[in-house]
């Protein structure tokens, strides 16, 4: 407030600079005038920028910049529409994989069946004809079988399960699901 109050008691007590910022007075035309001199000064400067077409390289350079932004943006969106088709083509060759390995497990599932019905008609038909010296066989044989089935259909599911999932999974994945397969494998025997 007080640099106000010194700004105004000093403009009234000089007439001359008062008057020099008057565009209408005689002391605003004077060379001495510093408001004078600032606005040729601006006026030259302005039209030196429009004489060297300032504006429009700065609007040439502004459209360059919006025509840039705009192909950015469309390599952006085709780089999106391309990775969702990626994403589609692995999520369908994921599933096809998935339906491959249930397909192997439940082939494996029917093989140990078929395998364990045949060697229990074996062991019946073994124990008719050989009923004293039978019992100890049909132990050791029937562990035998059971175990060589188990190891077989384990040993199929991993490999062909390995194979197919390799091909498409990381060997992350790929752990995961042989270790499921082999876990329902051995479920399914007990």
């Amino acid at each position: 407030m007080k640099k106000l109050t010194a700004l105004a008691l000093t403009l009234a007590a000089s007439p001359a600079l008062a008057a020099s910022s008057n565009p209408f007075s005689g002391a605003f035309w004077s060379l001495t005038n510093t408001n004078l001199i600032v606005l040729l000064g601006f006026l030259v400067f302005v039209g030196i920028l429009l004489w060297k077409k300032v504006p429009a390289m700065i609007g040439g350079m502004l459209d360059k910049r919006a025509e840039d932004i705009k192909n950015e943006l469309d390599e952006a969106r085709a780089l999106r529409e391309e990775a969702q088709s990626i994403l589609a083509s692995y999520e369908r060759q994921q599933r096809e994989v998935q339906e491959q390995a249930d397909a192997i497990v439940k082939q494996a599932k029917i093989d140990a069946e078929i395998a364990a019905e045949k060697a229990r008609e074996d062991l019946q038909t073994s124990i008719a004809r050989r009923l004293a010296s039978a019992e100890e066989q049909i132990a050791s044989a029937q562990t035998a079988a059971i175990r060589d089935v188990r190891n077989t259909a384990i040993t199929v599911a991993i490999g062909a399960a390995q194979d197919v999932i390799a091909e498409n999974m990381t060997a992350t994945d790929a752990n995961k699901l042989i270790d499921s397969a082999i876990a329902e494998v051995g479920d399914k025997l007990h």
